[in-house]
């Protein structure tokens, strides 16, 4: 049986960091409040980097042009069945 996905919050996120930055042993602090590693592993890393726990701000350039350009890749697609459909119905008439 998976466990549900828990939700935790940018200061509940910070305190854990700091608790690690103090010297606190990263297992017990995984231990303590039932973590996963890779989770506790990701705030540090994101705190070090950004000090922001946002996806979002943690983007790298690579990822960010790849999101702009599967949006716009979505919009050409939307355009080009818009365009399909009009050449149909002229196409009728």
């Amino acid at each position: 049986m998976t466990k549900a996905r828990r939700i935790f919050s940018a200061e509940f996120k910070s305190q854990m960091v700091q608790l690690y930055q103090n010297g606190k042993p990263r297992k017990d602090i995984i231990a303590e409040y039932d973590l996963t590693p890779s989770a506790l592993d990701k705030w540090i890393k994101q705190h070090s980097q950004t000090g922001s726990f946002k996806e979002k701000d943690n983007r790298t350039p690579e990822e960010n042009e790849i999101l702009k350009l599967r949006k716009e890749n979505q919009q050409l697609r939307m355009e080009n069945d818009i365009l399909k459909q009009a050449t149909l119905i002229i196409g009728r008439k």
